[in-house]
């Protein structure tokens, strides 16, 4: 929600997240082709707020659109990445869905066999080393052993 907003809600089963709307947009990810958006409406869907709310999404072509929307005014509410909502100073967050409401959100990384860039295992042993892991962490991403 835009910073200030004072919208508090507790995401479960049977919250009025279309009244929290007050005839606004919520903004996500296009939930056919975004992962935040395909996040997003498994949530919506596990919590049976998916119908209360499908005809009030503004969808956008990736989750920092969507959240620019919300910083911007133009959407009462957005659902986001976390990490993502601590990088935008416009807006704070008003509720957050339960873990088990959607698919676990994972960023794998690897190195595929046809790779012929040269940094490319360097680049992925980086990304588990402890400077690395203070980056995630200070951003707001949890690691995984």
């Amino acid at each position: 929600a835009a910073k200030d907003s004072g919208l508090k809600l507790e995401l479960k089963e049977g919250a009025d997240l279309a009244g929290a709307l007050a005839g606004g947009k919520l903004s996500v990810g296009d939930v056919k082709a975004v992962p935040a958006g395909k996040y997003a409406k498994a949530a919506l869907e596990k919590l049976g707020l998916w119908a209360s709310v499908e005809k009030s999404l503004a969808m956008s072509e990736n989750v920092r659109a969507a959240l620019a929307l919300v910083a911007r005014g133009e959407a009462r509410l957005g659902i986001v990445y976390a990490t993502d909502a601590k990088a935008e100073k416009a807006v704070e967050v008003a509720g957050v869905f339960p873990e088990d409401s959607h698919p676990p959100i994972v960023y794998p990384v690897a190195v595929i066999v046809s790779s012929k860039n040269a940094d490319a295992e360097a680049f992925v042993t980086y990304l588990s080393s402890p400077k690395a892991q203070e980056i995630f962490t200070a951003q707001g991403f949890t690691i995984l052993k």
